[in-house]
């Protein structure tokens, strides 16, 4: 494990101290990668096309996959992978736009609903996140009666920076996640739905007690507000809050726990720089007054995506551990929590070279993975027994 992300600087040390902190770093680091348990990965299934997002349905009823391209496909072990499930809404399939999320109903069990969050079109050719539930057939080949009821307005993305991640807390509220489209100032406009975290009633509509509410003009369906592109979001299962990860620019990627009415800076406040280097033009700084600092960031950006709690009993040694995908640097990062601090971080899965688009825990205890790519495949992780 390497502690990284939020760093103190020290002073410049002497020659024999760096050669005595590197050898307790060798030793340190040797005596870990003998220790740690050995990772297990198996491929469920590869011919996917950009996978982005995976729900499971109960009673070992498979795997729903959603791919980028526009197709929601299930998965069952011993089966071949299903042909497209109909019934899906057209999405607008550009850049990092397309089938994004798909979530189940907390009470799924009653309703079968299937909630989706896509990129749609508009007007112009330009395009924002929209979210529908429909419900799943018995035969799980359709999905019926899909209806939208929420959508990013105005469209203003050419085809970056939707989110579109969907979590529900144990209130009955749907959290879902909303990119700038690449336009930063609308980040901080709280009369647009660009670069917030929205809360909603399992229906679509604005709980009362939203920060925004009757607060025209700002938009009443907002929870939080100054956020770049949210790829990660899940319910901590400890304390009940909601976290969220976002891609930074180039570096700044950041890990945050939404409060209601609260402003995560973007892009006044950010730890990262334009991708030409040059600053970003509206920030002011990494610590901006009226403006939540990350509960965790990285200097170099790894690309996070998909985040999961580890909260099952299979894997002792994962207990109490938050699975980020990154990807950008192609690996799975673990990290070790206490309360809602991050006290060590673990990189997995450097050795495959794949981008990691999706994180979630099985009913059996494994960690599920969907990598983004062309051949994009579904994985299953987890900790080889001790000898």
């Amino acid at each position: 494990m390497t502690l990284f992300g939020n760093r103190t600087p020290i002073s410049r040390p002497t020659l024999p101290l760096i050669k005595m902190l590197l050898l307790s770093v060798f030793i340190s680091t040797a005596t870990i990668a003998a220790t740690a348990p050995t990772v297990t990965v198996t491929e469920l299934q590869d011919g996917l096309d950009h996978p982005w997002s995976l729900a499971f349905l109960p009673d070992d009823g498979g795997i729903l996959i959603t791919e980028r391209s526009g197709q929601l496909r299930l998965w069952q072990q011993g089966k071949p992978l299903s042909a497209p499930i109909k019934g899906v809404p057209t999405v607008y399939a550009k850049g990092q736009g397309g089938l994004l999320e798909v979530a189940l109903s907390p009470k799924f069990a009653q309703d079968r609903r299937v909630y989706l969050s896509f990129a749609e079109e508009g007007k112009g050719g330009k395009a924002g996140t929209a979210v529908g539930y429909g419900r799943l057939n018995p035969q799980a080949t359709a999905i019926e009666n899909f209806t939208v009821f929420f959508r990013q307005q105005p469209k203003l993305s050419t085809g970056n920076h939707f989110g579109g991640k969907l979590a529900f807390d144990k209130q009955g509220h749907l959290f879902i996640t909303l990119g700038e489209n690449n336009q930063r100032p609308t980040a901080q406009d709280l009369s647009l739905y660009q670069g917030k975290i929205v809360r909603l009633t399992l229906d679509g509509k604005v709980p009362k007690d939203n920060p925004f509410a009757n607060k025209s003009p700002a938009r009443a369906e907002i929870w939080s507000y100054g956020h770049r592109n949210p790829q990660g979001l899940a319910l901590n299962p400890w304390s009940g809050v909601m976290w969220s990860n976002e891609h930074g620019p180039k570096g700044g990627d950041e890990i945050n726990i939404p409060m209601a009415g609260k402003n995560y800076g973007w892009p006044l406040a950010t730890h990262g720089v334009n991708y030409s280097g040059l600053a970003i033009p509206e920030a002011k700084g990494t610590h901006v007054d009226g403006t939540e600092q990350p509960a965790y960031y990285w200097e170099v950006s790894p690309g996070i995506s998909g985040m999961a709690f580890y909260d099952a009993t299979r894997f002792p040694a994962w207990q109490h551990s938050l699975f980020i995908g990154a990807l950008a640097q192609k690996e799975l990062i673990r990290l070790q929590l206490d309360d809602n601090k991050v006290i060590a971080e673990e990189r997995l899965l450097a050795d495959r070279g794949e981008r990691i688009r999706d994180v979630r825990i099985g009913p059996d205890g494994y960690v599920y993975l969907l990598t983004d790519e062309s051949d994009g495949k579904l994985l299953k992780v987890g900790l080889a027994p001790k000898e």
